[in-house]
């Protein structure tokens, strides 16, 4: 365990070192290929986004495809590793059939999709300067049934693993219905927490840190290593991200890093107890997604507003309450969250 734990955190450092190195100019690259955000200014369903538009005219023009350096690094740690197994510096390397592939898998083929709609935002091409919501579900679809089909008709993985309260509940059939709609709700989750500044970036840390300890516990050692590099980079990420953003993310890097998210829990599913507190360390996530859903859902039917801006986070800001003000306290309570749902996949194993 100790050998693995220091091949941890050695990819864990060079990925930040790199990292941070890297990042200024990758941005300086943006800014002269004008990747620049454009602010929308209708909504998914159509509407005039005008709060919307007002709360962050400000944004537009700052360099988006952040999520660009999540890719490089990645490809950069697989192949240090590859290379480190070829000098016998190591037993194994990243891209492994076993524990990472299917990972990784779904964190590169999915960028291909949300490349294009970063740039329909960058070039400012159609009504919503992205790719519309028709186009968008169907990438999710598919995607998503994938992930299904690898566990359920390859891997053979059927139930859920509810101990030590219920034990392993078999779903049979229902168990790939059940993962293609929980992997549609966990990417649009995570894409919907987002538009503040060192928000999403924040949250997601503490739930890769939650599923990088699952990992570990359960001597997933390469598949914690791949969650590790993507902590850095995020972490590196965040120095450029802090309000005023010299740099944004963008769609792809929460499509690809949720993908990611979404295999690893069905991954960890095959060993421990990681539903409720996935449900826990999610609980932010969640309500954003909720309270979107419900606003879409109010004008389809009542052909009016539920609230005057959705999601939540959004909402909060309509109120006046300031942006950074927001993002602390909701730093405050992902850690919280985090913490409780570490100290349940811990106590699995006493």
């Amino acid at each position: 365990m100790l050998n693995n734990l220091i091949l941890i955190l050695s990819f864990t450092l060079a990925t930040f070192i790199i990292a941070i190195i890297i990042y200024p100019l990758y941005i300086k690259l943006l800014k002269k290929r004008k990747a620049g955000k454009t602010i929308r200014n209708d909504t998914a369903t159509g509407e005039k986004a005008e709060i919307f538009a007002k709360l962050h005219w400000h944004k537009a023009g700052t360099p988006t495809m952040g999520w660009g350096l999540f890719l490089l690094m990645m490809l950069v740690m697989i192949g240090i590793s590859r290379i480190s197994q070829k000098m016998w510096w190591t037993n194994y390397h990243l891209w492994n059939r076993q524990e990472t592939y299917i990972i990784l898998f779904w964190f590169f083929s999915m960028w291909l999709i949300w490349l294009i709609d970063d740039i329909l935002n960058i070039r400012n091409v159609g009504k919503v300067k992205w790719l519309n919501m028709r186009a968008k579900m169907l990438g999710l679809i598919l995607f998503s049934w994938w992930i299904s089909y690898r566990f359920y008709w390859v891997l053979w993985i059927d139930y859920i693993n509810l101990a030590p309260a219920f034990g392993i509940i078999h779903l049979w059939r229902w168990f790939p219905i059940l993962t293609f709609i929980a992997t549609i709700f966990i990417v649009n989750a995570v894409n919907i927490t987002d538009w503040l500044d060192w928000l999403a970036g924040w949250l997601n840390i503490f739930v890769l840190l939650t599923f990088a300890v699952a990992l570990f516990i359960s001597h997933r050692y390469l598949a914690t290593t791949v969650l590790w590099i993507c902590i850095s980079t995020l972490v590196a990420f965040m120095f450029f991200n802090i309000n005023p953003a010299k740099v944004f993310m963008w769609d792809s890097w929460a499509f690809c890093l949720w993908w990611l998210i979404a295999a690893t829990t069905y991954l960890l599913n095959m060993s421990i107890w990681i539903l409720i507190p996935m449900i826990i360390v999610f609980l932010i996530f969640i309500i954003d997604l909720c309270t979107s859903w419900l606003q879409m859902f109010w004008k389809k039917v009542f052909h009016h507003k539920l609230f005057p801006i959705a999601p939540f986070h959004h909402y909060l800001e309509y109120k006046w309450i300031k942006e950074y003000t927001i993002v602390m306290y909701m730093w405050l309570i992902q850690t919280i969250l985090a913490v409780t749902a570490i100290i349940i996949i811990f106590r699995q194993f006493l």
